[in-house]
């Protein structure tokens, strides 16, 4: 009788396992462009209800949190250490437009740190190995 247990225990535990990793969202594909004669960009393709949550603060200082723009530095592996560029945010048309305080550079390179705040966060991923407490998973796209 005790062998019948434990072989249920494990049978629920695979089950509960399966279910946990099979429901696993769809990536948003991120899309930058410049736009007005290259002095403001275009960020589409982030979730809806982040954009509208977001929305609501109207003073914009939530998107440097989420989609910040930096200046690329000359030596690349430096660019997590570059300031924030300045500007403005607003939403048009379902996109998130940034604006510089000052004009973009033409012929510099400059990218959006997108931050995944809601990737890697599963148990199974600390088990894993494939997150650690406190770390943050973002993607860098250049314009």
């Amino acid at each position: 009788m005790p062998k019948n247990i434990s072989i249920n225990k494990l049978l629920t535990l695979l089950v509960l396992l399966n279910i946990g990793c099979s429901n696993t969202p769809k990536p948003f594909v991120i899309h930058i462009s410049k736009i007005n004669q290259e002095r403001s960009v275009k960020i589409t393709g982030l979730d809806v209800a982040v954009i509208q949550d977001i929305a609501r603060d109207t003073s914009g200082a939530n998107w440097q949190g989420l989609i910040p723009v930096y200046k690329m530095p000359a030596d690349t592996e430096m660019k997590s250490y570059q300031p924030v560029q300045p500007g403005t945010y607003h939403i048009a048309d379902g996109a998130v437009i940034f604006t510089p305080d000052t004009p973009f550079v033409s012929r510099q390179t400059y990218f959006v740190r997108y931050y995944h705040f809601d990737n890697g966060n599963k148990p199974a991923d600390f088990i894993g190995g494939h997150n650690r407490p406190g770390s943050l998973h973002y993607v860098d796209l250049t314009f």
